[in-house]
């Protein structure tokens, strides 16, 4: 059985081991969206640091589908140059590098999307902070050609590989819901119906980059949602995803309103907290050919390394801990197996609203505090 520091193959993308790092949102970009010197620097951290893939914070493939400042986008051909800078930088410190693209639908803010937000219908539900209006079929195939689009220029400039989000209440992810989904035409329904905008958008993603590129999508296996998507339906797409030709599926669980069960769980202190989506990723495994990954709560090696040795994962992905410890791939491949630092406090994405950045404020905080006990250092 493989191992997790033992490389793997995504549809001719060679990862030096089984460790990949999770799209999150960074803050780290200017108001349009364009990526910053800032974020190139943390993104060849994270791949000196030896982790296999990394997947950038989740990208909006037009502008009406923006949720925070600081979001990456790659809606416009006129950021070429800065996003060639951010390949070549990630490729120069030897790592691999994907690009999240998304629309956060009615999870889009209009602060930030400048409009009121949009998706599958005009319902109240938790995790929308307004009502949202209703797209039109113009716009829905208006957005598949963006996604389209967005991933033409990913490889044109530079990215391994794109993975679509599908996740954690998104517009993808609404559209499968039959929560937030309660269209009464052709994208509306049973969850073959549900799936047609997902379907789309993967079609003309794959048009645009080729069979022979990478194409991955973050599912999620169970919205933990009374009246969303569940684990049959999720079952549904991802075979669906699978015969159309997917070449990874990263599972995870849970919206913004799915309290305790929401894709960033805290507190996770013990391993038996760890690999918290690890049955719901085995039982996709169960139904597909192409290779999974799991997210969720990963803090120590022999829970990670049995995903893959005793479970069957392709590979497991985590953010948090390398927030704190960049280099714990490193780390682990050099024989320090102890569990990574992360206390999964989540308070590493306050900076990102305050500050313009994603930081660990608990590793921040001691580093000040050793500072301080031993003078500055120069």
């Amino acid at each position: 059985m493989p191992t997790l520091l033992e490389p793997v193959n995504i549809n001719n993308m060679p990862l030096k081991n089984r460790m990949i790092r999770s799209a999150t949102w960074e803050g780290m970009c200017a108001p349009d969206g364009r990526p910053t010197p800032k974020l190139a620097d943390f993104y060849a951290e994270l791949a000196r640091g030896g982790v296999g893939l990394i997947i950038t914070g989740y990208a909006f493939v037009s502008p009406e589908g923006k949720q925070l400042p600081g979001k990456m986008g790659i809606h416009d051909d006129h950021f070429a140059a800065d996003f060639l800078r951010l390949t070549d930088a990630v490729h120069a410190a030897g790592g691999a590098i994907a690009v999240q693209l998304v629309h956060a639908g009615g999870q889009a803010s209009i602060e930030a999307a400048g409009q009121q937000p949009v998706a599958p219908s005009a319902v109240e539900v938790p995790q929308y902070p307004q009502l949202p209006a209703a797209l039109t079929p113009a716009q829905i195939a208006a957005i598949v050609d963006s996604f389209g689009a967005a991933a033409a220029r990913a490889r044109q400039w530079g990215f391994d590989a794109v993975q679509l989000h599908g996740a954690h209440g998104y517009l993808i992810n609404q559209f499968l819901s039959p929560l937030t989904n309660r269209r009464t035409d052709s994208y509306g329904g049973d969850i073959d119906h549900r799936c047609r905008f997902l379907m789309q958008v993967y079609d003309a993603v794959r048009k645009s980059v080729g069979n022979g590129f990478p194409v991955m999508i973050k599912l999620n296996a169970d919205d933990f949602l009374d009246g969303g998507l569940n684990r049959q339906d999720a079952l549904s797409a991802a075979r669906m995803l699978d015969a159309a030709g997917i070449d990874a599926i990263e599972v995870s669980a849970g919206t913004a309103a799915s309290g305790k069960k929401g894709p960033a769980r805290d507190r996770i202190n013990t391993p038996e907290k760890e690999a918290y989506n690890l049955d719901l990723a085995r039982r996709i495994k169960s139904e597909v050919h192409c290779p999974v990954v799991v997210v969720g709560g990963f803090r120590s090696y022999d829970v990670a390394e049995a995903a893959i040795r005793d479970h069957g994962m392709d590979a497991i992905a985590m953010s948090r801990p390398l927030i704190r410890e960049p280099r714990l791939p490193n780390r682990w491949q050099q024989g320090d197996r102890s569990p990574a630092k992360c206390i999964s406090c989540n308070k590493c994405f306050v900076p990102g609203y305050k500050y313009g950045g994603i930081y660990c404020m608990v590793e921040k905080k001691r580093s000040s505090s050793h500072l301080g006990a031993h003078g500055s250092d120069h």
